[in-house]
């Protein structure tokens, strides 16, 4: 089991997706912390948009914390899906069997202590503030129905300050801190041959 944590835009998903890539689907699941925000819909729309979505409060820590430990047990989990424009929680979920390989990634993945002790590798995703923010930018208008004032407005009132009290403090606890973002091929393949190394597993052929 391992946490992918760095800061907003950072590559995240990226490192995540590479890693699911070179392994192959059926030795790597992925699951995002993203998907475990608490459900607002008890509060009006313009109070949700106010919420701090960075702050460890929004995370449903018990929930990701249970469905982790189910994997390990080997048993099957059912991950909520999120609507990001209304900020609750959708009807659907996401069936994620175990396998060998799960990744844990989210700006939070190396917050809380109880969920650092469940993994076997920890890594931090470090990419200058400004390229983090034009990829934030870009993203929560394109997928998450914003404007760009709106992500702006919600960058500096509590994206950046969340940043570096509660995500950037956490690479000290990274086995590996990979620079660049998710395109540094050599930090990659570092990666890559410390997870083979960790799990004597062998990347699928051809990838």
């Amino acid at each position: 089991m391992i946490g992918v944590a760095g800061g907003t835009g950072s590559g995240k998903s990226t490192v995540a997706r590479r890693l699911a890539d070179a392994l192959g689907p059926d030795e790597v699941a992925v699951i995002t912390l993203d998907a475990y925000y608490h459900d607002e819909s008890a509060l009006a729309l313009e109070r949700r948009a106010e919420v701090n979505y960075d702050h460890p409060a929004a995370l449903d820590w018990p929930l990701l914390l249970s469905h982790l430990e189910a994997l390990r047990r080997g048993a099957p989990i059912q991950v909520p899906r999120y609507d990001f424009s209304a900020h609750v929680r959708e009807e659907g979920r996401r069936h994620v069997v175990p396998t060998p390989l799960i990744v844990v990634e989210g700006i939070l993945a190396l917050h809380d202590p109880r969920l650092r002790q469940q993994f076997d590798l920890k890594v931090f995703v470090h990419t200058e503030a400004d390229v983090r923010f034009i990829r934030r930018l870009r993203r929560d208008v394109a997928e998450r129905g914003r404007s760009a004032e709106q992500v702006i407005e919600q960058y500096l009132a509590t994206v950046r300050d969340a940043h570096d009290e509660f995500v950037e403090p956490t690479k000290i606890h990274a086995d590996l801190v990979v620079t660049e973002g998710g395109q540094n091929d050599a930090a990659f393949e570092q990666l890559l041959g410390m997870i083979v190394q960790l799990e004597g597993a062998a990347p699928a052929s051809g990838r």
